[in-house]
């Protein structure tokens, strides 16, 4: 007989086993290199709260910290909680990166680097909740550029992660304040604190708006004009990105002797948790629905000489703007007379950048009898090769910031559609390590912001108030999925009865994400027939044309 002898491992060599078994199978393999990073007394006396990032890249055509993107350069994110000037904040071989999640995985090599301090404030909600965020100083929630943040120089350094090193990092110059855009003829601006939402945040927030003139406003004092409000991500430049600049073409189509003639407006009100706030009320950014339609819009129509009536108030958007500008026109069905929503994000939940919220067990992967497949988050229209996966993007999110404060959008659709956690973020659709979904929070995206179930469930009363109000414009490749939430409004659209629903729905056969059938100079035409259309027959704009 064959006797087989099984040697006994000694406790502590087991221990190291398992050890290295763990650090392989997490990715997260010891590595003796480490980054400190501080900040001196000249920057604050007081300890500071926020989050601490350290950038590579392999070029230094623009700063590093600025190369940070979906597709940027290398970054590392870690929080800090009262911070005193001097002391360091560590990032090591634990520190979760994106694209590389690893530190020792880093090529060996030469590199420009570049440490970035973002400061969180302290907000006291209404709700109870304190919470610590990014408070936007009017340049849309972007920690790279940031006012008051602050960053270190850029230095070249060889990076070797098999070496015991400690790389020293000290941020010293801060971020100067945004520039505001001067008005001129044509273009003019609106910031206002916003009550409303100081109340609920415990600490000043402002919205704002900025005006494009029609011409001839100055030469004819008495007229009034209808107003279209193009919905969007935070930003102060004009309009239909109107330049005045004879060579711009929107220029040419604003001021031609037969343009139709607008007031036409973009709203920035950006969140603690993104860039814009989705222009609804929620039960973590606060009631921005009220603050903008009860307080901006008074404001602007009280300035400039806008028809205070709704068939005279239009929509548009893409992208983000797409949601806001449908979601309004549903939400506010007598404020505003017609939308035209281009590639909006989800208007049903069965496909979030590829997540079906409903059936997918996790967000990461589809999972069949025996086997699991990536979620695709992006593709690229041309050839539907995917280019992020679901598992990417959020992992960017997740280094980008803690408790969805990473100003990213799977963060800010959480915020908006979900509901307040124990902790006073958002309690999450799913964990962003491990892709699990938590169905209770997705049963609460549909009963609340799901528009798809919303115009099923309240037809019969919305309805009547949408009849040619409504106009969906999305390619059919969109990078994003997009077009599938869209699919699932046509067809209920397409089948509506008592009322039809008489609004449109054009799709781009292999267009992408960015896809439009026409100009914005052709959109303000339709949008001018539309008005004719539905005026009141002694309105202001019969009167008027």
């Amino acid at each position: 007989m064959t006797m087989t002898r099984i040697h006994s491992t000694p406790p502590v060599r087991w221990a190291l086993v398992m050890l290295t078994l763990l650090t392989t199978l997490t990715g997260f393999a010891q590595t003796k290199l480490k980054f400190d990073i501080s900040y001196p007394t000249a920057i604050s006396s007081t300890p500071l709260t926020g989050r601490m990032f350290l950038i590579i890249s392999r070029k230094d055509s623009t700063e590093p910290r600025l190369q940070v993107g979906r597709y940027g350069t290398q970054f590392w994110g870690v929080d800090f909680e009262k911070l005193a000037s001097g002391k360091a904040v560590t990032i090591d071989g634990t520190t979760l990166g994106y694209p590389i999640n690893a530190l020792k995985d880093v090529p060996k090599g030469e590199y420009f680097v570049q440490a970035v301090l973002n400061k969180y404030t302290e907000f006291k909600r209404s709700d109870g909740h304190t919470v610590w965020m990014h408070m936007d100083q009017w340049e849309g929630q972007q920690w790279t550029r940031s006012p008051g943040n602050v960053y270190s120089p850029v230095q070249k350094i060889t990076i070797d992660p098999t070496k015991s090193e400690t790389i020293k990092l000290e941020v010293s110059k801060v971020i100067p304040p945004i520039s505001v855009p001067a008005d001129t003829k044509w273009v003019k601006h609106i910031k206002i604190q916003s009550e409303k939402l100081t109340k609920f945040w415990g600490h000043p927030i402002f919205i704002g708006a900025t005006i494009l003139l029609p011409k001839g406003y100055d030469e004819e004092p008495g007229r009034m004009y209808p107003t279209v409000y193009q919905q969007g991500h935070f930003s102060t430049a004009p309009p239909f990105r109107f330049a005045e600049n004879p060579n711009n073409e929107f220029y040419k189509d604003w001021t031609a002797d037969n343009a139709p003639k607008f007031i036409a407006i973009t709203l920035q009100h950006p969140s603690p948790y993104f860039d814009d706030s989705y222009a609804v009320n929620s039960a973590n950014n606060g009631p921005f629905g009220d603050a903008i339609h009860e307080e901006l819009i008074p404001e602007i129509e009280k300035k400039f000489r806008c028809i205070r009536e709704g068939y005279a108030r239009l929509l548009t958007g893409g992208s983000t703007g797409g949601w806001e500008s449908f979601a309004l026109q549903v939400w506010y069905p007598d404020f505003y007379g017609g939308t035209w929503s281009f590639a909006p994000d989800p208007l049903d939940f069965w496909n979030v950048e590829g997540i079906d919220i409903y059936k997918d067990k996790n967000a990461f992967y589809k999972e069949y009898e025996w086997y699991k497949v990536p979620t695709t988050n992006t593709r690229i229209p041309a050839t539907g090769e995917a280019r992020l996966t679901s598992e990417q993007r959020n992992t960017m999110e997740l280094v980008n910031g803690t408790k969805g404060r990473s100003g990213g959008q799977l963060d800010i659709w959480s915020s908006v559609f979900g509901p307040v956690g124990a902790d006073g973020y958002f309690k999450p659709l799913f964990d962003k390590k491990t892709g699990v979904i938590d169905p209770s929070v997705a049963t609460y995206w549909k009963e609340h912001y799901d528009l798809h179930y919303y115009l099923e469930k309240n037809w019969a009363t919305v309805g009547p108030k949408l009849v040619g109000k409504l106009n969906i414009i999305v390619g059919r490749m969109d990078d994003f999925f997009l077009n599938f939430g869209v699919y699932k409004v046509d067809e209920f659209l397409s089948k509506t009865t008592n009322p039809a629903y008489g609004g449109s729905v054009t799709y781009g056969d292999r267009g992408g994400h960015s896809w439009r059938p026409y100009s914005n100079g052709e959109l303000l035409k339709i949008m001018d027939a539309h008005i004719k259309k539905m005026a009141p027959a002694k309105s202001a704009t019969t009167k008027a044309n």
